[in-house]
């Protein structure tokens, strides 16, 4: 450690948090840590080593700074974003890049040097009159060849808490990489507070380097915003992944449990509120993790663990009858914050879709609450956010799988990709092969916006692999790394698209909310070849008996032939307007694009004529 910062490090700590700091010997993460003091000028530094006494510090630092609010139930708090801080901030959330680098125009960018100084204007002197919390974490199990180390600096203790329950302790894993420079680096400020709340939304700022392996963030507290170990850390390690052979994915990973206690490991990339949460919860199944999977061949097979070990899930809709081990966590005593509810005088949280009918009053996003309540632009105000959240470990689920820690990760069968669509694809669909399945089902997905981004809803966004707002690298290199993946692997897992989206001509929804346990356990039937398929022009689908069989045995419901014609009808006029609509964006937006894109976009419009021609615009799937 060079004498400047030893010396600055010496007279900012005291005696205890100086003692845990100086025991990790990395002279890169000192420097780091002495460049934020002396920037954001912190009143005092507290440094976690994840003792059962620093974590207990946090929390209570939560509640006593306000971020905070102790609930009924023993171990809940709550806690409230700013009412325009309530998502995340895709406009000013920005790679920072050097003179002559390119990202391509799919990707939010802006020049290195001026961004730096940019958001280093918001962050300097951010932290006076605070205490600077400076923590360690680890993505993916300790000690293991996915493990990533990772220091977070921030005023909020709320974001530290998150973190805690999210995130794997990363002390001791510091410690393990000695004085490596490999590891990633996180500076957040809440910035100037009004009620408690970030004030100054419109010097909101999320900035990447890519370069540096940092990242910067100011004046928000929403979580995706705020929690760097979560989607601003998927950005760096899809940049890492893509120089060193793997890939970091947004995804879940889940034990599909097949017949004779078979279980088959599944990982699936869905956007926001398109139903990955629940996915990965389904009753009889367990869990690993719900959003972001580091992937790496080993042995002739591919691998995944869950980067996190919590769960930042969205918490609408969460009820006893549709996500019974959720709501059983969160309406028990454990360690749970719950993000924009509403909160009545009883110290009760509620949410939208709970099950039961909401309070009129209460305490929400908004402040003090009534039903009727308006913002300034006349909107009723929802009981709870439609982005509301719960922080829970998932340790302390009752579903959670035995290998959630395991450092050699679990072997992966099959890889789901979702999307919220309405009116094209079929709610389950086996691709022929691993490039139809990366460029056909990855490559295309496409989903109507939700409330968990800012911005209109409704709207149809292309959202590659359902990672294109965290995709850090041209998306062309992005597909071919993904292509290239399967190469050397002895039986490339099976991939799928799910749609449980599907509306009548009436705008009602075709399929109940647990109809995704029969998807996918039909396809972890088709990983271990028990079940027969239907081809058809885009791919391969299951047939009506087999079907039936699983909504009997799994759901007790009838799955009548009625309902399989409808829902698995191939829309043609649908599919290739689909093609159509996402070979346009290739041609204008990624220059990159490899030619096999095409070419299966060729192969899949060629398939769909042919079907028209012979069957008709809208086929029976009995026709197939």
């Amino acid at each position: 450690m060079s004498n400047n910062i030893k010396e600055l490090l010496e007279q900012r700590l005291d005696k205890d948090n100086l003692k845990k700091l100086t025991a990790i010997n990395n002279i890169k993460m000192h420097k780091f840590i002495a460049d934020a003091i002396e920037f954001t000028r912190p009143a005092s530094v507290f440094v976690c080593n994840d003792s059962d006494e620093d974590l207990l510090y946090i929390r209570n630092r939560a509640i006593e700074s306000g971020e905070e609010k102790a609930l009924a139930i023993d171990g809940h708090t709550c806690h409230f974003d700013g009412f325009y801080d309530q998502a995340r901030d895709k406009a000013n959330t920005k790679y920072l890049l050097a003179k002559g680098k390119d990202l391509g125009a799919s990707l939010n960018s802006t020049d290195k040097e001026e961004g730096t100084k940019e958001v280093l204007g918001f962050l300097k002197d951010s932290m006076v009159g605070r205490e600077m919390l400076v923590c360690f974490f680890c993505l993916g199990p300790a000690n293991s060849e996915f493990s990533i180390a990772c220091v977070q600096i921030t005023d909020s203790p709320y974001v530290a808490h998150s973190e805690c329950l999210l995130y794997r302790p990363g002390y001791e894993q510091f410690k393990s990489i000695g004085d490596s420079p490999d590891f990633f680096r996180f500076l957040h400020s809440e910035g100037e507070l009004e009620a408690l709340v970030s004030k100054n939304i419109e010097k909101r700022r999320v900035y990447i380097d890519l370069d540096e392996n940092i990242v910067y963030s100011a004046n928000t507290q929403y979580g995706g915003n705020t929690i760097g170990l979560k989607k601003l850390a998927l950005r760096l390690a899809i940049n890492k992944a893509s120089r060193e052979g793997w890939l970091a994915e947004h995804m879940f990973v889940m034990g599909v449990h097949g017949p004779k206690d078979r279980v088959t490991y599944f990982t699936g990339a869905f956007p926001s509120a398109c139903g990955k949460t629940s996915t990965s919860m389904l009753p009889g199944q367990t869990i690993v993790g719900d959003d972001i999977a580091y992937l790496r061949k080993k042995g002739g097979e591919i691998r995944c663990v869950n980067v996190e070990s919590g769960i930042f899930g969205i918490i609408r809709d969460v009820n006893a009858d549709d996500d019974p081990v959720i709501y059983e966590a969160l309406t028990n005593p454990g360690e749970i914050i719950f993000g924009n509810v509403l909160v009545t005088d009883d110290g009760k949280p509620h949410w939208l879709g709970m099950g039961c009918e909401l309070p009129t009053e209460g305490t929400n996003y908004s402040g003090k609450w009534h039903k009727g309540k308006t913002d300034d632009k006349g909107n009723e105000i929802s009981p709870s956010h439609k982005n509301a959240r719960y922080t829970v470990r998932i340790s302390d689920l009752s579903n959670r799988d035995e290998n959630l820690n395991n450092p050699e990760g679990v072997p992966l069968g099959a890889i789901i990709y979702g999307g919220r669509d309405s009116d094209t694809l079929v709610p389950v669909e086996q691709a022929f092969d691993w490039t139809e399945g990366i460029v056909g089902k990855g490559a295309m997905l496409e989903s109507e916006t939700t409330a968990a981004t800012l911005g209109a809803e409704g709207v149809r966004t292309f959202n590659i692999m359902s990672n294109m707002d965290f995709v850090s690298l041209p998306l062309g290199r992005y597909i071919q790394n993904n292509l290239d993946f399967a190469q050397g692997v002895d039986r490339p897992p099976l991939i799928f698209s799910v749609n449980y989206f599907l509306r009548d001509k009436d705008g009602k929804y075709l399929n109940g909310m647990l109809d995704k346990l029969v998807w996918v356990l039909w396809a972890e039937l088709r990983v271990h070849g028990d079940v027969d398929a239907i081809e058809t022009p885009t791919g391969l689908i299951p047939g009506y008996e087999d079907l039936a069989e699983l909504f009997k045995r799994e759901l007790n419901e009838d799955f009548t032939k009625e309902n399989y014609a409808e829902q698995f009808a191939i829309r043609v006029p649908k599919l290739l307007a689909k093609i159509d609509r996402i070979e346009e964006i290739y041609k204008t937006k990624v220059p990159d694009t490899p030619q096999v894109v095409y070419d299966v976009f060729k192969t899949q419009r060629t398939r769909l004529n042919a079907a028209k021609e012979k069957l008709g615009e809208y086929i029976s799937p009995f026709d197939l």
